[in-house]
């Protein structure tokens, strides 16, 4: 959502009542139910743009509306919010800087419309979509007939205030079908972000959370695709998302039981054991959670002194030092010569092992690609940051560092998580 954004996992979502008056509506044409096709078992596929660094983030390209226009939405499986920034009175919002991108085997994608014309179709507070929105909270609102307003907080501070609507969703299935459903999400008319953080070069966020009220939900609900989906980002940048059960990729795929003890709302494996070199660092039990909206990955005060400790341990036989002059991130490192990418120093450095005891031989493999940078000082940076220092004492977070070339398949109707290594500069469709 920003650059290099601090993780997005926790967020609050609240009825607002201050700008209501604010909101007008366009005159856009509406596409009648009739018109919707349905059809089960299929999937969509949506182009990915971004990279962890220097852009700090992955953003899919989704049309909406009638006629449709492309939008950047931030991928963030930390929440279940799906917003745009909207053309409305009132209006504080960020101006997106797009690019025009080609890749082999994906769509081209043009450049967006700037800002999206809202809808006439309001989502009222009598709508049983703004008490699901909402629970399980009540809607707080004077008359059924308001308009149900939102407001998400992210954790980095950042926010989006705004009214939920319903506009057409022109979706080309993988079956040659095209499907026109009408799908709720948020028309943000007020966006903030923390003094001294860049504004998002996004048009909105796509929540991609397990709750009941994000856009998979939705399509579930309408019969339109099972409630599963995945993503698959390429450390050079780019890659894509799918939605649907029918394009999963190989028999490879590791799969674990997501977990409700840990976390209700948020993909959660449990708790997990931190493994350096293939050798056990003493850290244990502490819960995994992938969240796509986190740039980098966090670990809990204890595993990351740990982490340090050894990582440090094991640079002493070269001739490394601390970068303390280079801000790129808090942990950064020099040699005699400047470096140019990751596979410069990938042989220096070790592989990061978590095992789940609650899932029998389940290991989620970090190579050091999978948590270092290489900024453009020519240092290499840890991509790993304390968890500490945003309230995450006793949590893995897996961000989206962590995730670069890997197939990672959020599977919400078997309740389980599943990763795979993957090419994904090119989609490869299951034989």
């Amino acid at each position: 959502m920003i650059e290099q954004r601090v993780m997005v996992l926790l967020y609050l979502v609240a009825l607002s009542e201050t700008f209501q008056q604010c909101f007008s509506f366009s005159n856009d044409q509406l596409v009648k139910p009739e018109n919707v096709a349905y059809h089960k078992g299929s999937s969509i596929i949506l182009p990915v743009s971004g990279n962890v660094y220097p852009k700090g983030y992955y953003h899919a390209t989704v049309n909406i509306g009638n006629p449709p226009r492309s939008y950047f939405l931030d991928i963030d499986t930390g929440s279940d919010v799906t917003w745009l920034q909207c053309d409305a009175p009132c209006i504080k919002y960020f101006p997106p800087s797009h690019v025009t991108i080609n890749k082999p085997s994906l769509p081209v994608i043009s450049a967006p419309h700037p800002l999206y014309k809202p809808s006439k179709d309001i989502v009222k507070c009598n709508d049983p979509f703004c008490a699901l929105f909402h629970w399980p909270n009540s809607v707080p609102s004077k008359s059924p007939e308001e308009q149900c307003d939102y407001e998400v907080v992210y954790a980095d501070h950042g926010s989006s205030l705004g009214v939920l609507i319903r506009d057409v969703f022109p979706l080309k299935m993988t079956n040659d079908n095209t499907a026109f459903p009408r799908l709720a999400f948020g028309c943000g008319y007020n966006q903030e972000v923390a003094n001294g953080v860049p504004p998002p070069c996004t048009d909105g966020v796509l929540g991609l959370g397990n709750g009941k009220s994000t856009i998979l939900a939705q399509l579930r609900k309408l019969g339109l695709m099972q409630n599963v989906f995945g993503h698959c980002f390429s450390a050079q940048g780019g890659g894509y998302l799918f939605i649907g059960d029918n394009i999963l990729p190989s028999s490879e795929i590791v799969w674990a039981p997501m977990s409700r003890k840990f976390s209700k709302d948020h993909y959660s494996l449990g708790p997990s054991e931190l493994r350096f070199d293939g050798q056990a660092t003493g850290v244990k039990g502490i819960p995994v959670i992938f969240d796509s909206g986190s740039t980098y990955t966090y670990f809990g005060y204890r595993a990351y002194r740990a982490l340090l400790y050894m990582l440090k341990k094991n640079l002493n036989q070269y001739q490394f030092e601390d970068a303390n002059d280079d801000k790129t991130l808090p942990v950064c490192w020099k040699s005699t010569k400047a470096f140019n990418s990751i596979h410069d120093v990938k042989n220096l450095f070790k592989p990061l092992i978590l095992s789940f005891p609650n899932s029998k031989n389940v290991q989620l493999q970090l190579s050091p690609e999978a948590y270092l940078i290489v900024s453009d000082r020519g240092n290499v940076c840890l991509g790993i940051l304390n968890g500490a220092d945003v309230g995450l004492e006793g949590t893995i977070i897996i961000g989206d560092i962590s995730m670069q070339d890997k197939s990672v398949i959020y599977d919400n109707e078997k309740q389980q998580i599943g990763w795979v290594s993957a090419n994904c500069d090119r989609l490869q469709m299951p034989s």
